[in-house]
This record gives C-alpha cells, structure tokens and sequence, in this order.
C-alpha cells in the first residue's frame, strides 16, 4: 500500500510569475526502508556524519558498510583460517573473506554511497563503485572538489555527485521524501525557468 504526501509551498507575490505558485506532490512506498551502502575510506567520520543527519531527519533508511576496523579486515582471515607464510596468501584469505560481506551488502543495497579522501587511495572503493554500476546501482560519490579530474569516470557512472557528507542526507531526504534544503547558492538561486527559460513552453 502506498501512503500519498503531498506538499504545498505558496511563495510570497515578490517572486517571479515562474514561482509564485509551486506545489510539489510526491508518493513513495511509506514503508519501504531504504538501504543505503557506505563504501570508502575508513580513517575520517563521513559515516557517523550522514548516520547522524539521517537520524535528525527521521528518514526511514538501514545504513551498512564494510568492516571498519582496518586491522580485523587485515586479519581476519589469518585469524579463522590459520596464518599463512607469504604476505600475499595472508592478504587473500582475508579479502576473500571480506568480500562475502562487501558483495552480498551491495547487492541488497538500493544506494550506494562511495567516499574517496584526499590522503588516502581508495582501491577497494573504485572496485566497489564498479560492481555497483555493473549491478545497476544508483551510485552517489563523495570527495572533495580536488579530485574529481581523478574520479571523473567515476563520477559518470554516479547518479550525484556530493562533496561533504550533508549532500548525500540531504539526496536521499530528496529522493525519499521530496523534502529540498535551502539552496546551496542561497539568495543568488534562481529557478531554471527564470534563469534559462521554459523547457516546454506549452506544457
């Protein structure tokens, strides 16, 4: 059964012909719980950020992620399995180990959320992007402005582009919801309609 929200915004008279009235209707599935895939680097605090403002909005979201613990991920295989003699067979067992997590969380994922930093080299995030996008993911990225030349195939695949945590609750209260935060360019926003004129001009 779907659960039917519609929101109406009446915009004060000064506003351009364009937006004086705006109704945005939106129906999504109220009880569906969305979830979403954080994949990345595991050395800042982008995932307590968006778990924290997912909260704050009460969006009806399941967040997971690979094994964060940088030393279990190392060694968990060595630690059930055995330990191994070379460094490429300890390295193996315990990727192959955590892959069963990585593999069947994105699977089940209905977003995934990929962060690259700027100190560290995020291999295993680039693979995951690109098993999300082979699975036809929607895929949002997440780094600074710095390195998106680096990313830029990266990003093509992603459906947004985010460059701090707050973007990426404030897409998915958008996607979930409808709900749209201020605008990032402030008292400078202009509609599309305004400032590049009507796609359709007989809608």
């Amino acid at each position: 059964m779907f659960r039917i929200i519609s929101k109406s915004f009446i915009l004060p008279k000064a506003c351009s012909s364009t937006c004086q009235h705006a109704v945005r209707n939106l129906s999504h599935d109220g009880n569906k719980v969305w979830n979403v895939y954080l994949s990345g680097e595991i050395h800042s605090d982008w995932r307590a950020q968006i778990s924290q403002g997912i909260k704050e909005k009460n969006l009806p979201v399941i967040l997971t992620s690979p094994n964060t613990s940088h030393e279990d991920s190392d060694d968990c295989g060595a630690i059930i399995l055995g330990m191994e003699e070379e460094r490429h067979n300890w390295d193996k067992i315990g990727a192959n180990m955590n892959n069963i997590r990585t593999k069947t969380l994105i699977k089940d994922a209905d977003v995934v959320v990929v962060r690259f930093g700027e100190k560290y080299r995020q291999w295993n995030a680039a693979f995951d992007a690109g098993y999300a996008a082979a699975l036809n993911k929607s895929i949002i990225t997440l780094h600074p402005p710095s390195i998106s030349h680096m990313l830029k195939e990266v990003n093509a695949s992603a459906s947004a582009v985010c460059h701090v945590p707050h973007q990426v609750v404030e897409t998915l209260a958008y996607v979930i919801r409808g709900d749209l935060p201020t605008p990032l360019d402030g008292g400078r926003f202009i509609p599309i309609a305004d400032r590049l004129g009507k796609g359709n001009p007989n809608p």
